[in-house]
C-alpha cells in the first residue's frame, strides 16, 4: 500500500471513531443524563437554582421574558431598531404594569427585555420590588416578610464590582413555597 493508501485508511479510521464517539457515545450519554433523578417530566430543574424557571400565576415572581421556551435556550436575534422588537417591548410594558397595578414608566427595563440565553434566574432588584405587592397580597403575606426573603435571594455585584446586585428568582420562589 502506498503512501497515499495508508494515509486514507488512517482518516477513514479516525472518521469512523468519532462517528461512533459523536454520533452514539455522546447522544447515548446526554439521553441517560437526562433520564437521571432530580428532573421532573416537565424538563424543570428541580436541584438548580442556576436556571430561570417561570412559573404561571400571580403568587410567583416571574423572570425575564424570553425568546425561546425551556428547555430551549437562545435569544431573538432582534435588536432595538427592529420595529417587531420594539411592539414585543411595549406589549411587555403594558402587560407588566397592568400586572403589577403600576403606570408603564415604573416597568424596569429587565421587566421587558430578554436575557441573552432566555435561562438566566436573575432579575433586578427593581423588578423583585415592583412584584412583591402582588406576590404578598396573592400569598397572603405581609410584604416586609416577602421583602425579607427578596434581601436573602439577591446576589451582590460579580467580583465585587460587575454589574448590578440581582435576585434569583428560581431560589426566592422555592423560599416563597418553604416560608408558606
Amino acid at each position: 500500500m502506498d503512501n497515499f493508501g495508508k494515509q486514507a485508511m488512517a482518516g477513514l479510521r479516525v472518521l469512523l471513531i468519532l462517528t461512533v464517539i459523536t454520533g452514539v457515545l455522546y447522544p447515548a450519554a446526554v439521553w441517560g443524563v437526562s433520564r437521571l433523578p432530580g428532573l421532573r417530566a416537565n424538563a424543570e430543574a428541580v436541584d438548580t437554582t442556576r436556571i430561570g424557571i417561570d412559573r404561571a400565576g400571580d403568587q410567583w415572581f416571574h423572570t425575564r421574558p424570553s425568546a425561546a421556551t425551556l428547555p430551549a435556550s437562545g435569544g431573538s436575534n432582534k435588536g432595538e431598531r427592529n420595529s417587531d422588537y420594539d411592539t414585543v417591548v411595549a406589549e411587555r410594558r403594558a402587560e407588566i404594569a397592568q400586572r403589577e397595578g403600576v403606570p408603564e414608566d415604573r416597568v424596569p427595563e429587565d421587566a421587558v427585555t430578554a436575557s441573552a440565553s432566555g435561562l438566566d434566574p436573575h432579575i433586578s432588584a427593581a423588578y423583585a420590588e415592583l412584584q412583591a405587592p402582588r406576590v404578598a397580597r396573592v400569598r397572603g403575606m405581609g410584604e416586609d416578610r416577602v421583602r425579607e426573603l427578596i434581601a436573602s435571594h439577591t446576589d451582590g455585584r460579580g467580583v465585587g464590582i460587575l454589574g448590578e446586585p440581582g435576585v434569583n428568582v428560581t431560589a426566592l420562589n422555592r423560599a416563597l413555597d418553604a416560608a408558606g
